[in-house]
C-alpha cells in the first residue's frame, strides 16, 4: 500500500471519528445548575419567570411548595436542516471510505462506494432521533422570609440559563456568578 493510501485513509477515519464525535456531543445533556440573585422581591422574580418560560413553550407540570420548587417541562425538537446537512456529509464520508477501499482491494469493484447508502441516512436519523428530547427547567426558591432579595437555584439546560440571564438580568435584576459566560476551554 502506497503511502498516499494511507494518508487517504488515515484522514478518513478521522472524518468518521470527527463524525461520530459531532452526532454525540449534539445529544449531550448540558444540565447545569446556577445560584441566581435578584434585589426585587421573590414574588416579583417567580411571576417574570413564570411568564418568560411560559413565553417560550415550558409548561409547569409540577412542584412543591414546602420545598419551593417548581418544576417546567418543555420538548427540545431536532433540526431538520441539521439532519439532512449531517446525512449529506455522512453520505459523502461513507462514499470517500468507499473509494479508498477500492483503492486499497481492487478487487471488491465498486461495492465499497454503496457504504454512502448507509452511512448517509444513518447519521442524519441518529441526529435525528437522538437531539429530540424532553427538558426539565427546576426553579428553588432559596430565602427564608417573603419580603427580603430573592435567592434561588435553577437546573436547566445551560442555553436555557443564559438566555434567561440574557433576556431578564435587567428586568429582574438577575445576578450569577457568572459561570455561565465562561467557556472550559
Amino acid at each position: 500500500m502506497s503511502y498516499s493510501l494511507n494518508s487517504t485513509l488515515l484522514l478518513t477515519i478521522l472524518l468518521a471519528i470527527g463524525l461520530f464525535f459531532f452526532l454525540r456531543a449534539s445529544s449531550k445533556d448540558r444540565t447545569t445548575i446556577v445560584e441566581i440573585s435578584s434585589s426585587q422581591q421573590p414574588v416579583k422574580v417567580l411571576n417574570g419567570l413564570c411568564e418568560w418560560l411560559n413565553l417560550r413553550g415550558w409548561k409547569q407540570t409540577g412542584g412543591d411548595f414546602e420545598q419551593k420548587i417548581l418544576i417546567f417541562k418543555g420538548q427540545v425538537v431536532s433540526s431538520k436542516f441539521l439532519a439532512i446537512f449531517l446525512g449529506i456529509l455522512g453520505g459523502f464520508g461513507s462514499c470517500s471510505l468507499g473509494l479508498v477501499i477500492i483503492q486499497i482491494y481492487p478487487e471488491l469493484s465498486w461495492w465499497p462506494i454503496l457504504l454512502g447508502l448507509i452511512g448517509g441516512p444513518l447519521s442524519g436519523i441518529v441526529y435525528f432521533k437522538k437531539s429530540a428530547r424532553e427538558e426539565k427547567f427546576e426553579l428553588r426558591l432559596i430565602n427564608k422570609n417573603e419580603n427580603d432579595s430573592t435567592l434561588m437555584r435553577l437546573r436547566a439546560h445551560r442555553d436555557e440559563l443564559i438566555s434567561l440571564e440574557n433576556e431578564l438580568g435587567e428586568k429582574l435584576q438577575l445576578k450569577s456568578d457568572g459561570s455561565l459566560f465562561k467557556t472550559p476551554i
